[in-house]
């Protein structure tokens, strides 16, 4: 029965590329037009059949993990571009309808993130080793969407870039306080205390995080500008001029985001600005990816920017400006998984095959849903007054 439903699931799906399946006893079968893009996969059990019809994203991510699914060549760029671009068509079989409307159904309480919870979700992905981001990440150790205004930069450029992108929107002043939100290592604290003068209070749920981030800032002399907090946000009393928070709102979750942001209203002074960098969707909400939830980020949830408006305007906050990034992460991630692959026998070294296959599923899966699907990078300005910030973009490109 489970080998008839994903065999008509494929031959509906993909319609253009090539996908060829090699079934557990050994058969094979060709689905789409052959034009385009191929890709080969094995399935090894009858079991990873049923596994992927009941919840095709997480049968498929875990398959290949446990090595219960083979694609040739490990070729996952391929195999996961086809299914994208075929998908927006796709009637996905009853068991898997099922659990993606029960996850979206329940999402108030998936997501719900308590502050409790919340250090917990954060330990299970940034408090890994260092030495593992120390392989693919940039030397300012920014984990999030880099900023590619131009073709040939490195990604340390581009990591820079964006830095500044950010501090030209905040509009800061010497000596203003600016709050970081989710402060990871410290770069976007630094960078600010050092290039712009800036007093910053940075708050972090990962002690492997806040250690690193401390004593960069004591390296670089900087110990009186930046004060770094093991702290949760909900927690903070003091206001601020200037308030950034870059990839942290994807943590947050859909039933949080008016509190999330009347507590950023709350903590910004009347004549202050806010910057928030999230990764965004732009289409209708949806459940969050199950194999993501489990393995990557639990609790985390990639927002729709209809959610977001609705939460800044029950706030009475100005979107002074929105802009869009779009296929900035995707070559962000690319960069990422070169360099990740580019020093396996290092990464292999601190961790065995499994967690090899899922870091590379992550940052395939994640780098071709930036250039597949209709999600992006979003810039929310918000301030409280309408002219908080000029009534142009052009100081942005003085």
């Amino acid at each position: 029965m489970w080998e008839s439903i994903l065999d008509t699931f494929l031959k509906r799906l993909v319609q253009s590329g090539r996908i060829t399946l090699t079934w557990p006893d050994g058969r094979t079968t060709t689905y789409g037009d052959g034009a385009g893009l191929a890709a080969g996969i094995a399935l090894h059990d009858d079991g990873i059949i049923r596994e992927i019809v009941r919840d095709p994203e997480l049968g498929l991510g875990e398959g290949y993990m446990d090595e219960r699914v083979t694609v040739e060549n490990d070729d996952l760029r391929s195999l996961f571009l086809i299914i994208l671009r075929n998908r927006k068509r796709i009637n996905y079989p009853l068991p898997a309808k099922l659990a993606y409307g029960a996850r979206f159904a329940l999402r108030g309480l998936i997501q719900r993130n308590p502050i409790g919870r919340a250090k917990d979700n954060v330990a299970h992905h940034y408090d890994l080793s260092d030495a593992l981001y120390d392989l693919f990440l940039d030397a300012d150790k920014q984990y999030s969407c880099a900023y590619w205004p131009r073709p040939g930069m490195t990604l340390e450029q581009a990591q820079e870039a964006k830095k500044q992108h950010i501090a030209k929107k905040l509009l800061i002043e010497p000596d203003m306080h600016v709050l970081d939100i989710g402060c990871g290592w410290g770069g976007m604290a630094l960078t600010l205390a050092r290039d712009h003068g800036a007093r910053v209070t940075g708050v972090t749920l990962s002690e492997n995080q806040l250690a690193i981030a401390k004593r960069r800032a004591k390296e670089a002399g900087l110990e009186d500008r930046i004060d770094f907090r093991l702290q949760d946000y909900r927690d903070l009393t003091e206001t601020f001029d200037r308030i950034v928070s870059v990839g942290m709102l994807e943590h947050v979750g859909a039933p949080n985001y008016r509190a999330y942001f009347g507590k950023v209203r709350d903590l910004m002074t009347d004549d202050g600005v806010a910057l928030i960098h999230t990764i965004g969707r732009c289409n209708p909400p949806m459940s969050h990816s199950s194999w993501i939830h489990k393995y990557i980020f639990p609790g985390g949830y990639v927002p729709s920017l209809s959610e977001l408006a609705i939460a800044t305007e029950k706030e009475k906050l100005w979107i002074a400006d929105l802009e869009v990034w779009r296929e900035h992460y995707a070559y962000t991630l690319a960069e990422w998984h070169r360099r990740f692959e580019a020093r396996l026998d290092e990464v292999r070294a601190m961790y065995d095959e499994r967690f090899v296959r899922m870091w590379r599923y992550y940052l395939i899966v994640c780098e071709c849903a930036f250039l597949e699907q209709m999600q992006g990078v979003f810039h929310l300005q918000l301030s409280k007054r309408m002219m908080a910030v000029p009534n142009t973009r052009d100081y942005l490109y003085d």
